[in-house]
């Protein structure tokens, strides 16, 4: 079972408070909901380059690439 721990932000601006609230709403969550999101992205690790490339593939739809097998062997080395 998962422990969920309550935090309390003092002194929070109250512009601050009400850009939360109205990101929020736009977004279709609680302003609770969101602050939770956005701590959760603060402290995810990053996204490493091979996943970026692979989550734009996504968003446009993917790729079709034509990977033809090469079927000639190569030479072998030659250390001489």
């Amino acid at each position: 079972m998962t422990s969920m721990s309550a935090i309390t932000i003092r002194n929070l601006p109250d512009e601050t408070r009400r850009a939360l609230k109205v990101q929020a709403a736009q977004n279709g969550r609680s302003t609770e909901a969101e602050i939770r999101l956005i701590l959760q992205a603060a402290v995810k690790p990053p996204v490493g380059l091979g996943s970026a490339l692979q989550a734009i593939g996504r968003e446009l739809g993917g790729v079709t690439l034509d990977l033809t097998r090469d079927c000639n062997v190569p030479e072998p080395a030659q250390f001489e």
